[in-house]
């Protein structure tokens, strides 16, 4: 490990003597790519799985020889949980002389690192950032998830049909980029079906007690609570159980975490919410992925949707036949079909992709895959 102005930078070279230039690890003859998560921080636990698929990634590109005969080395970011902690980040990385950056992962960090990327000229692929800002950053900004735009609409549909829900209370973030867009498109879409928001509670990241807004909820009378959030959210379902809120609780994919299951076990009693893969709607490249990790069961949907990230640009450097960082953007957009761990993934004209959303269901801290819901449902 190296400490480079306060930030931490960890350099895995699979099997590649390293020497240090201007304070950064480099190695002889690779390609060097940069990621970018907490490392540290509030955001860390969530976002571990996505670190988990960009080593995955590397680790078995660089095992099958790597790209244009070069290995893939990896420099890994920290950004401290914070957007400024992003953007730090994202400048090491252009200093550093890398052709790519991947991450990050929470909306806010990515934006940050997309400003600077963007700028530079280098491009970047985030694997779980859902904010539709992020990629309209500039053309040099890709993403392979859906967006926010998507996945609002998915859960306001899923609780107009499914739940059958015409009033709903969203519990939202007020610091977070991804809970604010996420609440705007569910409401949007909810109430276009006929529903009512019929309350929108505020809070900030690192609140940890939830009883205040809770009674406001419970007041509302409403049929789900919708809580786009992260970790934290699991505080929100507790405060509700322990308040007598039978209403059921839907989130989107900041809910997809080991730890929410974790914290939640024990007063979770029913919920759903809206993620990007599922184990059970996928085919043999998943099998075989699961297959070689010592706790398959452990696997979150950032982890393979980092790994697939890491593949598609890779691919793009074979593609584009050179380490310029120009036509490895080109290789990108030009990104048709490729056949990924979470489904089929094409770039249209604004870097977005189009692909199946998966409903998952907790019922009494555990949780099972429900159903499928694709773009035109």
């Amino acid at each position: 490990m190296v400490i480079f102005s306060r930030f931490l930078i960890v350099v895995l070279a699979v099997g590649l003597s390293t020497h240090t230039v201007a304070g950064i690890a480099l190695a002889d003859g690779t390609i060097k790519v940069a990621s970018i998560y907490a490392l540290t921080g509030v955001a860390a636990n969530a976002t571990a799985t996505s670190v988990r698929g960009i080593r995955a990634g590397i680790r078995d590109i660089n095992n099958r020889g790597g790209v244009l005969g070069k290995k893939l080395e990896l420099l890994e970011l920290d950004n401290h949980s914070t957007p400024i902690g992003s953007k730090v980040a994202a400048d090491q990385a252009v200093q550093a002389g890398v052709v790519a950056i991947l991450g990050a992962s929470w909306s806010s960090h990515s934006l940050a690192v997309a400003r600077v990327a963007q700028v530079a000229k280098v491009p970047m692929i985030t694997n779980i950032s859902t904010h539709p800002a992020v990629t309209e950053v500039g053309d040099y900004i890709f993403r392979v998830c859906f967006d926010d735009r998507f996945q609002g609409q998915v859960m306001a549909t899923f609780a107009r049909r499914e739940l059958n829900a015409s009033r709903a209370v969203t519990f939202v973030d007020v610091a977070s980029d991804y809970s604010l867009e996420l609440a705007r498109e569910f409401k949007r879409s909810f109430e276009k079906q006929g529903g009512q928001v019929a309350l929108e509670l505020h809070y900030k990241q690192k609140q940890e007690a939830f009883a205040p807004l809770v009674k406001e909820a419970k007041q509302a009378s409403p049929d789900v609570l919708f809580i786009p959030g992260y970790d934290e959210s699991f505080a929100i379902l507790r405060d509700a159980a322990e308040a007598g809120l039978n209403t059921i609780p839907i989130g989107g994919d900041g809910w997809d975490s080991p730890d929410l299951l974790r914290l939640g076990h024990g007063f979770i009693k029913q919920a759903y919410y809206c993620t990007h893969w599922a184990r059970e709607a996928n085919g043999k490249a998943t099998n075989a992925y699961l297959a070689s990790h010592m706790s398959p069961e452990n696997v979150r949907a950032p982890e393979v949707l980092a790994y697939d990230a890491v593949h598609i640009l890779a691919d793009a450097i074979r593609r584009a036949g050179s380490l310029d960082r120009a036509k490895i953007r080109d290789a990108l957009a030009a990104t048709r079909d490729f056949k990924g761990l979470t489904g089929t993934i094409s770039f249209d004209a604004n870097r977005h992709v189009t692909k199946t959303a998966v409903i998952m269901k907790i019922t009494d801290g555990g949780e099972h895959f429900f159903k499928t819901v694709t773009p035109d449902q």
